[in-house]
């Protein structure tokens, strides 16, 4: 293992000693003036977030490509649970799905797996070099149901309309959620789902900085200001929530 992904690991399970000191924790947010936006307000700047706000909840930094190999540290399997995550989502045969912040594919090639060959996966990202991960990984496991979209921080650049859009432990590091989401929302099919899975932040067995938790009430809090109608939230998995909402029906 590299000194670099020793040391990205190492921080990024950071947290108890961080929030007992009392770092890291976000200041209250204040007005902010360099944007036309009042949906975002700006605040004190912590080392792990970019000193924006939203619902007074500080954005962290997104991992760059360079901490990948995290996305495919083999105790993720334990640690995540993904065959629960596919459990919960109840994907049938031939249905659409994205994996917006998909990373190398860790998801996407499940999803593709459970979608089948009538079905389509796209795995989006704004880093180009993610994308080559991606299709190296897919190439690997002889995926050729995937197809990797390049994305930006407001609009996921959806080909077609989809089913459901899956987040995993991205959410939190999306620098214009409500452009992201809003976008999302208008390449939902009818009815279509939501599916955010984030560490929790109400848990401090959890031992993840602070900036990559997110509380479930802050999750609903936040998808109050999209056409979004709360479903429900899944407890089964060992360190997150998985919280979905559906298309909201024109009103």
């Amino acid at each position: 293992m590299s000194a670099a992904l020793r040391f990205f690991r190492w921080t990024r399970w950071l947290a108890p000693a961080v929030a007992f000191l009392g770092f890291g924790a976000p200041a209250p947010a204040a007005p902010d003036t360099t944007t036309s936006s009042s949906r975002y307000t700006t605040g004190t700047k912590t080392r792990d977030g970019i000193g924006k706000y939203y619902f007074g909840r500080e954005i962290a930094h997104y991992m760059t490509h360079e901490g990948a190999p995290w996305l495919d540290r083999p105790e993720r399997d334990a640690e995540e649970r993904p065959d629960l995550v596919l459990q919960a989502l109840g994907l049938k045969p031939g249905e659409i799905v994205a994996d917006l912040g998909c990373g190398t594919g860790y998801f996407s090639w499940r999803l593709a797996q459970v979608v089948g060959p009538r079905g389509l996966v796209y795995g989006v990202e704004i880093q180009p070099e993610m994308l080559d991960l991606l299709a190296v990984k897919m190439k690997e496991r002889n995926v050729s149901n995937v197809v990797g979209v390049r994305g930006t921080i407001e609009d996921p650049k959806l080909p077609q309309p989809v089913d459901l859009v899956l987040l995993v432990d991205v959410y939190h590091e999306c620098s214009q959620p409500w452009e992201i989401l809003h976008a999302v929302c208008e390449r939902l099919k009818p009815g279509g789902r939501v599916v955010f899975v984030e560490y929790r932040a109400e848990d401090p067995t959890v031992l993840i900085k602070l900036l990559h938790k997110m509380t479930e009430a802050q999750v609903k809090l936040e998808m109050t200001a999209l056409p979004l109608d709360y479903v429900e939230t899944i407890r089964t998995l060992p360190r997150q929530h998985l919280i979905i909402f559906r298309k909201a029906a024109a009103r």
